[in-house]
């Protein structure tokens, strides 16, 4: 989707992490090896369950036994590519390195995304939660969760970080006006989804059509998840209502 696939991170110290396993690349897999030299990887600790940062966890694990692979787990996703995953919490402070990361629950693109978070540098390793030069892809279908998404926007603006290293993309360097941009948009969406109801549009592929007019047809189901993802959160708060295949304003 990206097309340029995604980044994961190596930090050496005494206790070795990687963070996010690829998808069992052998490319990667040599690289990761040559990267380390004569040290042992201890850890993978992994953002969340989506194929490009989880299913390579079995070929980490295969080719380097001793390491743990800890996630915040997500069973049914998990069993796509089994991994003995160790289980991570919200809060918890976990090893990496010569330092220490602070691990932060940011669902909404995926359940059990997580950050990971160093306070001392105000760095966060933030994997899909941000893309520099474009905005993150809530796939309803997935159990993406818009809601939950926009609250993960602002806990992370909480934490006042001078930089994320993301999954995909540059570094972004002053995150702020990105993550605030992210919301504007979210919300400026919102009203183009809203507007597309009140002009009689009540399913999620008439909206489509009307919002991302020129759409490239690729791109046409990302969009309608997005859009699915969009009417749940409307739904939650009690704006408008599914009716089988229809949406309509609840009055």
């Amino acid at each position: 989707m990206t097309g340029d696939g995604n980044w994961t991170w190596l930090i050496r110290g005494r206790v070795t992490t990687l963070i996010d396993a690829g998808i069992g690349e052998p490319a990667h897999l040599a690289a990761l090896t040559e990267a380390l030299g004569p040290e042992r990887l201890a850890q993978v600790l992994i953002t969340h369950a989506h194929t490009d940062h989880a299913s390579g966890a079995p070929a980490i694990a295969a080719r380097m036994p001793s390491v743990r692979c800890r996630k915040l787990l997500w069973p049914e996703r998990d069993a796509k590519w089994p991994a003995a995953y160790e289980p991570l919490a919200d809060g918890q402070v976990v090893e990496a390195g010569d330092t220490q990361l602070t691990v932060v629950h940011t669902p909404g693109h995926a359940p059990d995304h997580l950050c990971f978070w160093h306070e001392p540098s105000r760095t966060l390793f933030c994997g899909d939660l941000a893309v520099k030069g474009t905005t993150v892809w809530i796939p309803a279908a997935l159990q993406g969760d818009l809601a939950a998404y926009l609250r993960s926007l602002q806990r992370v603006l909480a934490l006042n970080p001078e930089r994320l290293l993301p999954a995909h993309g540059p570094v972004i360097d002053n995150p702020e006006p990105v993550l605030r941009n992210y919301i504007t948009h979210r919300l400026e969406r919102e009203q183009q989804i809203l507007e597309a109801l009140r002009q009689g549009d009540s399913n999620p592929d008439e909206i489509v059509a009307r919002v991302y007019r020129g759409l490239r047809a690729q791109l046409v189901p990302m969009a309608r998840e997005g859009v699915v993802a969009h009417l749940a959160k409307l739904e939650q708060e009690e704006r408008v209502r599914r009716q089988g295949d229809t949406w309509e304003f609840v009055n």
